[in-house]
């Protein structure tokens, strides 16, 4: 009730402006008698665009709508303006979108997609996006299958809120829709080269034609290239380039009017040294890189946008992509039935440095596979009459697996022996009195893991609308979902130290005089502890075993930092996970006018439980409870323990985050006339169970947030003023908040705003078209996005824990793009181009110095790139 009331009195407040706006807006309309220039034709997308007007035909709802008539909030960027704008990828798309977020982290796989503030998924293979991808109707499951370069798109269209009974594949937060263009039955393409700075060499081309009067084909291919942004200055190498290739064929075969079949097969390839990221705190271990790196610099300190790198390897990213689908489309009356069914291979390497500095401590390795098989039926109907339906049904089937290890470099013993108070050679008497292998610590290795997942869903869906009068419809919408997963985590810690508690350490050599060869045997130790005569004794030592100033070697937990793992499944924890979930969509639009339509919707969403596939990764607090210091003697009875499962020094954490539950109370105007067009939707999103992944400093934190709700106003406009000119203005207000999340890795942040979202987003441009009397036009375009000043996060587990969450990292956009294009009647142009044309800096995220308390590295944003493009489309 606290919701709707809060929802229904936004409303309100808010309808006296767009009632304001709505008038002003005919009022203007009615003045102007000139016709705005008709939209781009982009014949070659497979759809009719003979269409009125400042009209865009989207296939959002999988029927063809107008943007107008579509009654949900939907972003639509056209191929034309991929085009002029020089969008390469789905990370530039978000300078066009103000309510899409990207982010790209320390790796070329691993991006975010966020929508209205929520969205998950990167850095961590176990976990689904909150923010689907979809492209040509296929399911991209992963943001490494995600990224490669915009390939002849005909538009992107960005659902915002949960989607569920449009998409076999339930969305959380939103869909982002690649819909490219067809083969046609004409001859035609186009090739075109770039050039820009950094060296940047991108190639294009693609070709489309009939084979028969019934078959017609397309291929395209693309290669991208460019220097590194920043420098890895101790081994003279560049980092953050561009070195990507992709090639797609694709067949279009139409035996009749109603009976149409799409097959498409693509490959993508990446091989690229990225990322950088740069120190934004010196912490107290700085110093200590720069001695073993023999008194030089090891990285560049707290000075980030210099763009200066520091590594002991060049890092590796290679990801190969490629895939099938087929698409057969039927046509019988007014029923069509569609399915698509694909099969996707990704193969993922990288390579880190992860302390990011010139000592040779650490590396990161891991190599990924992940096969997708999808295969989606559906019915939709075109009656004359009042009613309308879908019914579709789709199958997900994912096998996924990764290896990865930390190797240890020939610099980690001395880094980590300065660090403790003897200083070197402290590990050698540590490994003597511990009775270890001379020489072992910090040699040889931290970890070897291997994780394995398979999921397996399916999901009936569908959509009714009844047409009460002409200008009223109703529509209710539903998705069932099964989803099961089962899941393996194998991780051997190879430290000798952390492979020994230091309290049950010390227990176990106090015990030796009174068991001898049983001091080790977990029920001859229990008995001691229970017997009355030897209970004081066993208490003594336990006492001094846990008390720092008795037991030295307590300091030395900072540096058992990978410590063994109970792998799943085992006897406790059956890893495995079952969900099911009926989520609908209550929606009534109305027809105001014939430029004037209003919806309201209340709709629900649904993701999956997600696994926890890092080497953070642990049992629940429910399975098991850790003695004082991650002693296994002195902990508590518990499931873990119980089996003999316990290993030393385990933790508690989380290795499934439950499902992620979405619930959206919506409302919208949508207005077009000869000289403007406007939307409207204000909004409350309550997410339920958000699936919050946190990097810690060595793994990720999975758990569930309680509840975050987010209130927001969009606005987007596009105006005509005089023939030549059109100006677009996208307005987002978001309101986000943790309305519950007390088990969060940097404390309870019940009641506090969600980091990363920014309260004011826009996106503005202006494109100015002139035509020459010879046919040709010259094109100048200019945008504009803006995300103000906000807490880049909530905190840093590591770094925030000793502050208590009072120093946040900040961030505020600005980024100005351009471009100007001379279009020939002979269908040659020359393009040129600027984006983040003022060269505006800022961070884009941050994160915890690996096994570096105090230190905070952060990744920057792509500084000012421009050049020129030729193209000739034929």
């Amino acid at each position: 009730m606290r919701i709707a009331n809060h929802f229904t009195k936004s409303l309100l407040a808010s309808s006296v402006g767009l009632g304001a706006l709505c008038m002003s807006g005919t009022a203007w309309a009615q003045q102007s008698t000139d016709t705005a220039p008709q939209a781009q034709d982009d014949a070659d997308d497979g759809f009719d665009d003979n269409f009125d007007d400042n009209v865009i035909i989207v296939t959002a709802s999988k029927r063809e709508t107008t943007l107008q008539e579509l009654p949900v909030s939907v972003s639509v960027t056209s191929g034309d303006t991929i085009e002029q704008a020089q969008i390469r990828d789905i990370l530039d798309l978000q300078t066009v979108a103000p309510s899409l977020r990207v982010s790209q982290l320390q790796s070329s796989t691993n991006t975010t997609f966020i929508i209205r503030g929520f969205g998950n998924g990167a850095n961590n293979i176990g976990v689904e996006p909150s923010v689907g991808v979809f492209i040509d109707g296929v399911f991209r499951s992963r943001s490494a299958g995600q990224i490669g370069d915009l390939a002849n798109v005909a538009r992107v269209e960005v659902l915002r809120g949960p989607q569920s009974t449009l998409f076999g594949k339930n969305a959380s937060a939103g869909v982002i829709s690649v819909v490219t263009r067809e083969p046609q039955f004409e001859f035609g393409g186009s090739v075109e080269a770039t050039y820009g700075n950094f060296n940047q060499v991108v190639l294009k081309a693609d070709i489309t034609g009939p084979i028969t009067d019934t078959l017609a084909f397309s291929v395209d291919g693309g290669y991208n290239r460019r220097d590194g942004f920043f420098d890895i200055v101790n081994l003279d190498e560049e980092i953050n380039d561009r070195d990507r290739f992709n090639a797609r064929g694709q067949l279009l075969f139409e035996p009749n009017d109603d009976l149409k079949f799409r097959f498409i097969a693509d490959y993508s390839r990446l091989d690229e040294v990225c990322c950088f990221a740069g120190n934004l705190v010196a912490g107290p271990t700085v110093p200590a890189l720069a001695a073993v790196n023999g008194g030089q610099p090891a990285l560049d300190a707290e000075n980030l946008f210099a763009g200066n790198a520091f590594s002991n390897i060049v890092p590796e990213n290679v990801v190969e992509s490629y895939g099938a689908s087929l698409q057969s489309d039927w046509s019988t009356g007014a029923i069509n039935v569609t399915s698509i069914t694909s099969y996707r291979r990704l193969e993922a390497f990288e390579q880190n440095d992860i302390d990011f500095s010139a000592a040779d401590v650490a590396n990161e390795i891991a190599d990924q596979t992940i096969e997708t098989f999808t295969s989606e039926l559906r019915i939709a109907s075109d009656f004359d009459g009042p009613f309308n339906f879908l019914l579709g049904g789709f199958y997900f089937d994912e096998d996924i697996s990764e290896t990865s290890q930390i190797t240890t470099g020939e610099d980690i013993r001395t880094f980590f022996e300065l660090l403790t108070p003897t200083g070197p050679g402290t590990f050698g008497g540590v490994e003597a009195a511990l009775g270890l292998t001379p020489g072992s610590i910090f040699t040889g290795g931290l970890t070897d893991e291997a994780f394995s997942l398979n999921n397996r869903s399916f999901s009936i869906f569908g959509t009714v609308d009844f047409e009460v009068t002409d200008r009223l419809t109703l529509s209710a919408g539903f998705n069932y979902t099964d989803d099961e997963k089962d899941f393996a985590i194998n991780i051997t810690a190879l430290d000798s130290l952390a492979n020994i508690n230091l309290v049950d350490a010390v227990i176990v050599g106090q015990l030796i005089p009174f068991l001898g060869a049983d001091a080790t045997n977990p029920a001859a130790i229990a008995a001691f502890a229970a017997d009355p005569a030897t209970a004081p004794i066993f208490g003594a030592i336990s006492a001094a075993a846990t008390d720092p100033t008795q037991n030295p070697l307590l300091g030395l937990q900072p540096f058992q930092f990978q410590p063994p793992f109970v792998n799943v499944p085992n006897s406790v924890e059956n890893a495995r996970t079952s969900d099911t979930d009926l989520s609908y969509t209550l929606r009534a639009s109305y027809e105001v006018t014939d430029n004037i339509n209003v919806y309201v919707t209340y709709a629900t969403g649904f993701k999956a439980s997600s696994i926890n596939l890092s080497r953070d990764s642990r049992p629940t607090a429910a399975d098991f409870t850790p003695g004082p210091f991650g002693s296994t003697i002195l902990a508590p009875p518990s499931n873990i323990l119980n089996a003999g499962l316990a290993v030393p020094n385990l933790g508690t954490g989380g290795r499934i985050a439950g499902p992620e539950d979405a619930e959206v109370y919506e409302a919208g105007l949508k207005a077009q006339f000869d000289r403007v067009g406007f939307n409207v939707a204000v909004f409350e999103q309550i997410l339920d169970g958000f699936q919050s992944n946190i990097f810690t400093g060595t793994g990720f934190a999975l758990n569930n947030a309680g509840e975050q709700t987010t209130f927001g106003i969009e606005f987007d406009t596009t105006v005509n003023p005089v023939d030549p000119l059109v100006l677009t203005l996208a307005l987002t207000y978001l309101d986000a908040n943790f309305d519950s999340f007390v088990g969060s890795p940097v404390g309870d942040l019940s009641g506090e705003q969600v980091g990363g979202v920014s309260p004011i987003s826009l996106a503005t441009s202006a494109t100015y078209t002139h035509e020459f009397g010879s046919g040709a036009q010259l094109i100048g375009r200019v945008d504009y996005s803006y995300e103000s000043n906000v807490a880049i996060n909530n905190g840093l587990p590591t770094f925030n824990a000793a502050l208590g969450n009072t120093q946040l990292f900040r961030r505020e956009v600005n980024l100005v793009n351009g471009a100007i294009t001379l279009r020939l009647e002979n269908g040659l142009e020359f393009s040129a181009f600027a984006r983040n044309l003022l060269d505006e800096r800022f961070i884009t995220t941050v994160f915890d110095g690996v096994a570096q308390a105090g230190t905070v590295s952060g990744y920057p944003n792509a500084p000012r790139t421009y050049g020129g493009t030729i193209r000739f489309k034929f």
